[in-house]
């Protein structure tokens, strides 16, 4: 969906997608995938002892990541990954090659 411009050496390189060309392209799904996490918000909430999972930590990210959405900050995929992710440890070994 970006459109390419060349450079002087030939190589191209992309260019963003205007707001409303993006807007077009994803729109559709974006409502998807928020019916989604809608749905799954409706499960969580009408289940039996919904109570008992108020306090989880898991929902407490998810819900902080939907006020993250809300927000009209730039960076909202980095900000959202960070929430999910852990932090960095120094003293986490590094994988051993097979």
């Amino acid at each position: 969906m970006s459109s390419k411009h060349p450079l002087s050496d030939g190589s191209a390189t992309l260019s963003p997608l205007s707001a409303a060309a993006a807007l077009d392209a994803y729109f559709h799904e974006a409502r998807a995938k928020l019916l989604d996490v809608a749905a799954i918000l409706d499960r969580i909430t009408r289940g039996p002892n919904a109570a008992a999972v108020a306090n989880d930590p898991r929902l407490a990210k998810i819900l902080q990541a939907l006020e993250v959405l809300h927000d009209e900050s730039e960076d909202r995929a980095e900000t959202i990954q960070q929430i999910f992710s852990l932090e960095y440890d120094p003293t986490w070994e590094r994988p051993k090659p097979r």
